[in-house]
């Protein structure tokens, strides 16, 4: 497959038109100008010269769409995609990008889907077949249809595997193929993915997105759902396990993966778990997930981590990601791992040369969708014909996308290169073939995207997917599509440069409506929502923790700015109170420190200081990356909430307003916060942590604001204060007719129940969560959280704000301290103290 898609380049249709025109002209006018106009994109347009009757469809609905409405609609996704967090990482970031969606659906008709389908799924079983006997019987090797160099080479083949019986009875449950569209109209197999295929996630969220941005396009036009596909994979993974209602895990990297919103995003949308290596744990021939009740068994791993991180015991010994043992748990068949691992020793370029055979050997029959020409160097006749025309080659890894010797990470270009580099790869490939594949040089079909107002040809590459299931394979009616932002594009990544698209298979009848809720007649009713990992128990507490953490120190700078705009200022006590403020925001670490500035600038440094882990805005950016773990259990309102704070936080405040702006909004966004998470988080044991966070850290801050601002010697300037960080100004002139008094205070804001800002309270709440928790031990002692609890709360009932100093006060703080260290400790344990529970009460 070689030469260029036949197009000259050059000006787009809609050029020199009225801007009152739609760019997208109607599919009628397409067909007479297309010689004419040569940057009409290559998928408009059939192998007879036609429109295609796909996009004709398209045409007639968008194009009676104002220049407006469609600018608004294109709006609208971008802030859908904003608010949902929906992110990737290309290699190398530190930080995460926003996803790069392509405002334009790519159309695909059902009849050519149909026979796509058909060829993905005879490649799919081609590999399954393929992978049963490398790691078994060995029968392609020892024929001779198969290379064992080919095979050995990878790093992919994993000696751990062979003879190895696959749990579930499949190396595969997930196959993806990268194909494209050649200057022909024919499709053609750029790449296969076997190991652990990405993009499913993003197919849903970019379904999502643009399903709501053109509702009445896409009704219109009969598209082909995705839930079908996800339910027949998700019910193939519960069938694959020896239980009927097995526990099933998305085994993920860790958040700073490259595709981690995916993983979250899959693991929300299938009801699985999203757990990490450490996560797991191996006991006796089983595979257990560490909970806030100890270790649960766990059934099936939907793996999204190479082969070679999953077990530092018996394959690469550095990786921490993975689980020591877990190759044992499979070659005993204790846990199901989709794919298996090793299953992507058919990834490699090597081995794409000989499956035309392989398919004629395994299957009997001829592949439906060709791939690329593809000369692996490993073999003399092979290796001389690369050589003999290598400027006419692209030349890439046999084993990886990066050519050994070069800096680059994808193919080599050989006619690109200098005469120096262009002999020094001819010397490489002529030392050690092995290593080398040669492939011809292929241009991609063109789709639209929307580019500065108008229709413009971009070259893309579509990720199919197919699922094994009891009945066979079966195909997403979609998929990933990945668009270059360059035209000469030979090979597109999702690095800079390029764009993702939803991909409509579009049907001449209507589509039923489809979900992933299953029918009320065939579905146990339950209330408990499931097992809690001790990891996302920990990061639920903690993002808890730092937002109220950051509440407080939001509150002490509204105090503090309070104090400077106060006409009255600078009467001793005034300065006192406020001098107060500024030591404790400096022992927090909000500021760096407060000799050299005050009142205004001491404020805005303790909200705004990037360096300072104490400020604001460092606890809600450590409030955010916790959050970004748990994306799989927080709402997209929750998630819109939560990074919308720090993003605020860092715009420059130019004066004192600004900053008292910022104070009161991040005040009022943290309780909008607190709003979602009571009103709309169920009560199983993830809200309880949260709340738990929120609860011990409101009582060590309230504790804190009692011993500093309501001392023995407390003057009414510092007791206003405290009463403002607690907000119980109103509550206490309701109840006394008199200013602001110690032992009243005291009481109001340590003691008293009723006051949902009090110690007190908190220690009850604290209570109340940890006694409806589980208990791992069956021998009738409570456990020490609870005893921590119970005495505080004892303490605090029996004790009489007449009595209370800053000694007792100093000791309360440090007894909460130690609570919340134990609540750790006893509930989110690692290592050899995550021990299996003698007795399973409460929620799990």
């Amino acid at each position: 497959m070689d030469g260029s898609s036949g197009q000259d380049q050059g000006a787009s249709p809609a050029a020199g038109r009225p801007a009152a025109r739609s760019p997208l002209r109607r599919a009628e006018h397409w067909a007479r100008d297309y010689a004419r106009l040569p940057g009409i994109p290559d998928e408009f347009i059939g192998a007879d010269g036609r429109p295609r009757p796909v996009w004709t469809r398209f045409a007639e609905t968008f194009a009676a769409l104002a220049p407006s409405d469609i600018e608004r609609r294109f709006a609208s996704a971008d802030r859908h995609l904003r608010e949902a967090g929906v992110t990737y990482r290309s290699p190398g970031d530190n930080a995460e990008r926003l996803w790069p969606l392509s405002h334009l659906p790519l159309l695909i008709d059902e009849s050519e889907w149909a026979q796509l389908s058909q060829g993905i799924v005879q490649r799919a079983e081609l590999f399954e077949r393929v992978l049963q006997d490398i790691y078994g019987e060995g029968r392609l090797v020892a024929s001779g249809a198969l290379p064992a160099a080919a095979v050995a080479g990878s790093s992919e083949y994993l000696r751990p595997v062979c003879g190895v019986k696959p749990p579930g009875g499949r190396f595969l449950s997930i196959y993806a193929a990268d194909i494209g569209r050649g200057p022909d109209g024919g499709w053609w197999v750029l790449n296969d993915r076997t190991q652990a295929p990405s993009g499913m996630g993003y197919a849903l969220e970019n379904r999502l997105v643009l399903s709501r941005a053109f509702s009445s396009i896409y009704k219109s036009m009969n598209v082909e759902r995705l839930a079908p596909f996800f339910e027949a994979f998700r019910d193939a993974l519960r069938a694959s396990a020896d239980r009927d209602e097995p526990r099933i895990g998305v085994l993920t990297p860790g958040m700073f993966s490259e595709t981690y919103f995916e993983h979250a995003t899959l693991a929300r949308y299938l009801g699985f778990l999203l757990v990490e290596g450490d996560d797991l744990a191996v006991s006796g021939d089983r595979v257990h997930i560490r909970t806030v009740a100890g270790l649960k068994r766990v059934d099936v791993l939907l793996r999204r981590l190479d082969s070679n991180s999953l077990d530092p015991l018996e394959l690469d010994a550095a990786s921490r990601l993975g689980v020591a043992g877990l190759m044992d748990v499979v070659r005993k068949g204790g846990v199901v791992v989709a794919n298996m691992p090793g299953s992507g020793v058919l990834e490699a370029r090597a081995l794409l040369g000989f499956l035309p055979s392989l398919a004629r050997r395994v299957l009997g029959e001829d592949l439906k969708i060709p791939h690329i020409a593809t000369w692996w160097c490993g073999q003399k006749s092979a290796r001389d014909e690369v050589l003999s025309r290598l400027e006419e080659f692209s030349i890439e890894g046999a084993y990886g996308r990066a050519v050994p010797g070069f800096a680059s990470s994808g193919p080599v270009l050989a006619g690109e290169l200098s005469a120096a580099e262009r002999e020094r790869l001819r010397a490489a490939i002529s030392q050690r073939g092995i290593d080398y594949v040669g492939q011809e040089v292929v241009r991609l079909s063109t789709t639209p995207v929307w580019q500065d107002g108008r229709i413009a040809p971009r070259p893309f590459v579509l990720r199919v997917f197919a699922a094994a299931t009891p009945d066979g394979w079966t195909v997403m009616p979609g998929g990933f599509c990945r668009i270059a932002d360059k035209l000469d594009a030979r090979a597109v990544s999702m690095g800079d440069g390029a764009r993702a698209a939803d991909v409509w298979v579009v049907a001449d009848k209507a589509v039923a409506a489809h979900t992933l809720l299953p029918g009320s007649d065939n579905v146990r009713i339950r209330r408990i929502a499931g097992v809690l990992p001790s990891r996302a128990a920990d990061n639920l507490f903690w993002l808890g923790r730092y937002l109220e953490r950051a509440e407080a120190t939001v509150r002490l700078i509204r105090a503090l700015a309070a104090q400077h705009r106060d006409p009255g200022k600078g009467s001793p006590a005034q300065l006192n109170t406020s001098e107060r403020i500024q030591r404790l925001l400096l022992a927090w670490g909000a500021v760096e420190q407060t000799s050299r500035s005050k009142g205004f600038q001491v404020a805005a440094e303790a909200l705004q200081a990037e360096a300072q882990f104490g400020s604001a805005l460092s606890l809600l950016r450590s409030a955010q990356r916790t959050a970004t773990s748990l994306r799989e259990r927080l709402s997209p309102d929750a998630w819109q909430v939560i990074t919308e704070m720090p993003n605020r936080l860092a715009q420059e405040a130019e004066d004192e307003d600004a900053v008292v702006s910022m104070a009161e909004l991040t005040l009022d966004r943290l309780a909008s916060f607190a709003g979602l998470a009571q009103e709309n988080m169920n009560r199983a044991a993830g809200w309880r942590f949260l709340d738990m966070g929120r609860r011990a850290e409101r009582a060590i801050n309230t504790a804190r604001f009692a011993r500093q601002f309501g001392y023995d010697e407390a003057t009414p300037e510092d007791l206003d204060v405290l009463l403002t960080l607690v907000d119980c100004q109103i509550t206490y002139r309701s109840r006394y007719l008199i200013g602001p008094a110690l032992a009243p205070i005291r009481d109001l804001v340590v003691l008293d129940l009723y006051n949902p800002r009090s110690v007190a309270f908190q220690v009850e709440l604290l209570n109340e969560h940890i006694a409806s928790l589980p208990v791992l031990k069956e021998n009738g002692l409570i456990e020490r959280p609870q005893r921590l609890a119970i005495s505080l709360g004892a303490r605090l009932t029996a004790a009489e704000a007449a009595h209370l100093d800053g000694r007792t006060l100093f000791a309360l703080e440090q007894d909460l301290l130690n609570l919340a260290e134990a609540i750790g400790q006893h509930y989110f344990p690692h290592g050899p103290n995550a021990t299996r529970p003698e007795k399973l009460t409460g929620l799990a």
